[in-house]
């Protein structure tokens, strides 16, 4: 599989990132299993975070024997300093490890959040002090919604992270305002070399009152053209990689993806781009 590198970090990450969301609501050894493939298929980049779960419960067990083949960034939803701290002290004992290579500001998705993290007695106070501690080398921000790539570009003014993910897939990019700013996200992060991890790539429409055949909140795309087209779409941005989705029955579908995967013209992502209107924005 493609290894790209993740920024100012220097870590050279599998265009596959695995996705431990998959993981909040299977046995340990639906877990075990995952992760096995995903170490077999070259992925060395694991996003995790206590609130998917039991996620954290069933990665921590591989810790011991893995953390030196992977870069491990976590988050945390809390905004102020003392409820980010306790949270990230969590986080590091079921995981089982002493510290984390990223630490992230999750579901940040609006500046109201971003506002309070940011305030006096906040979690950047938490998120400065860890790094200083080295309990994490880097710091990072992360979440999805309409105003993600625009909360993102206030977000790099106002502190120096070391990366960005949030959501691009070809329907959200058939809305003008919404990939004109991600694009404009984009050219922030290559010119200060952030790392860049892409969500929902396979995202195909809200479940709405379809039957949910799936654990992810939206429906994804499950065959593999669509999951191929929406991987290559996603990775032929200026990114390090997609995050595997929601549900583990999905991850070999994308990791196949990932390892096939060759930059798509701009001609077929502007033909794929015009094609949404078969699907819809997961977002409200």
């Amino acid at each position: 599989m493609e290894k790209r590198r993740f920024g100012r970090t220097g870590h050279m990450s599998s265009v596959v990132i695995l996705g431990t969301a998959a993981f909040g609501k299977v046995t340990q050894e639906e877990a075990d299993t995952a992760i096995e493939l995903a170490l077999a298929h070259g992925v060395n980049h694991i996003d995790i975070a206590p609130s998917y779960g039991d996620a954290e419960l069933r990665v921590g067990p591989w810790m011991p024997q893995i953390r030196n083949r992977v870069f491990l960034g976590c988050k945390t939803t809390h905004r102020t300093a003392n409820d980010s701290r306790r949270e990230l002290e969590a986080s590091l004992m079921r995981l089982q490890t002493d510290k984390l290579d990223l630490y992230q500001m999750h579901a940040v998705n609006d500046m109201e959040n971003l506002d309070l993290a940011f305030a006096k007695g906040g979690a950047i106070e938490t998120f400065l002090k860890a790094r200083e501690e080295g309990l994490t080398k880097y710091l990072g921000i992360t979440g999805h919604g309409w105003q993600a790539p625009l909360v993102y570009q206030e977000a790099l003014r106002r502190f120096d992270f070391d990366s960005v993910l949030f959501p691009i897939n070809f329907v959200l990019y058939g809305y003008k305002e919404y990939r004109g700013a991600a694009e404009k996200l984009l050219e922030m992060t290559q010119q200060r070399d952030l790392g860049v991890m892409i969500i929902k790539s396979i995202a195909q429409m809200p479940w709405g009152d379809q039957e949910r055949t799936y654990r992810t909140w939206y429906k994804p795309f499950d065959d593999q053209p669509h999951i191929d087209a929406g991987v290559r779409f996603a990775l032929s941005q200026p990114i390090t990689g997609i995050c595997s989705a929601g549900d583990v029955h999905l991850l070999p579908r994308v990791i196949e993806a990932g390892e096939k995967y060759t930059p798509m013209p701009a001609g077929e992502q502007e033909a794929l781009i015009a094609s949404k209107g078969e699907f819809a924005p997961i977002f409200p």
